[in-house]
């Protein structure tokens, strides 16, 4: 391993090579170290109290019966859900916004996650299956049926900006009323149920949604990696990529396709968790200083908030566990809050 001008690192193996910027290196290895503080303490807070011995004895399957319990089929698999949809949320959100060229540029802003909404809570209140595979298809059905539509009316000599982001808006809204529409119709058993859904939850989760999350993750991770070169020259814009070479087509066709899977994945396992998707790109953005989207730095990132945001939830209040969805929608007006104070001052500059 060789430094090159301070700011990057060269490690060689053989006759390949990989240049680290020596700032993101740092600020994922303090967002791992985050995520594994945020874990522990999930792990040993709450109504049943556990000691740091007590916890790394059940998870080696050893200690009391009920430090195994709650260990390892309580409070593991929610806080890896927690890490997992947060990963998922804010790699969805890079990428979209890296698409439009536009920090608002997020799934829960422009639809998608709306749609995949409509489409799980249509197999929750009219079909009646709360299985995690149809749940599942109506996610990825829905978010892909909205963002193909918001691609088409977007459209017009490119993909970027504003336009896509108000057409976006508006579907959003629709949207809004036809999920308003749909619980009204339901039962009211399936009403409620999917009411205390809606408002993003990590409450009773368990290993079935860990595994699907990983085996999604590791299909989709790697397709969105492979395309984070191709979305920084996007970024300049459509000239220089095609001037480069690139099918700025199938680049954006691509790209679509992870953000909806990846959100619809963790809309179907969490719930519409709103602003990790928005908050947690830019974040990472400014952390690692880096001019496009640093995917793992924002999977970081957003893995790290919603585990502290769900930790949060749990004990803002002394013996009510509020839906994690709740925190996020706090955390993210007072972003949105900071986001419009600091383009009052640019124009005032």
């Amino acid at each position: 391993m060789t430094a090159t001008a301070n700011r990057q690192w060269t490690v060689r193996s053989g006759r390949v090579s990989l240049r680290v910027h020596r700032r993101t290196a740092v600020v994922a290895a303090a967002l791992v170290v985050l995520c594994l503080g945020a874990v522990l303490a999930s792990l040993l807070s709450g109504q049943y109290e556990i000691s740091v011995p007590g916890v790394f004895r059940a998870l080696g399957g050893h200690g009391t019966l009920q430090q195994r319990y709650f260990v390892n089929d309580v409070r593991l698999p929610r806080v890896l859900v927690a890490l997992l949809v947060g990963a998922a949320l804010a790699v969805s959100g890079a990428i979209f916004q890296s698409l439009s060229a536009n920090p608002l540029g997020s799934p829960d802003i422009v639809g998608f996650n709306s749609g995949a909404t409509a489409g799980a809570l249509i197999c929750l209140v009219l079909l009646h299956d709360s299985g995690l595979l149809a749940t599942g298809i109506g996610a990825v059905g829905g978010g892909g049926a909205v963002a193909v539509l918001v691609y088409l009316l977007a459209y017009r000599g490119g993909v970027g900006g504003y336009r896509l982001i108000l057409v976006g808006v508006g579907i959003n809204a629709l949207l809004g009323a036809g999920i308003a529409y749909l619980l009204s119709r339901a039962e009211l058993n399936d009403s409620l149920n999917a009411q205390i859904w809606l408002v993003g939850s990590l409450n009773g989760r368990g290993w079935d949604q860990v595994r699907i999350l990983l085996v999604v993750l590791a299909v989709v991770l790697p397709v969105a990696f492979s395309l984070s070169r191709a979305l920084l020259t996007l970024e300049i814009g459509e000239e220089p990529a095609i001037s480069l070479g690139m099918s700025v087509g199938s680049v954006r066709r691509w790209a679509v396709v992870v953000s909806v899977v990846l959100s619809a994945a963790a809309i179907v396992c969490a719930g519409p968790i709103s602003f990790v998707a928005l908050a947690a790109p830019q974040a990472a953005k400014r952390l690692a200083r880096s001019a496009g989207p640093s995917l793992v730095v924002s999977a970081l990132t957003g893995a790290g908030l919603l585990a502290l945001a769900d930790l949060l939830a749990q004990r803002l209040i002394a013996g009510v566990q509020l839906p994690v969805g709740v925190t996020t929608l706090v955390l993210g007006g007072l972003y949105l809050g900071w986001l419009l104070v600091g383009e009052v001052r640019k124009g005032r500059t």
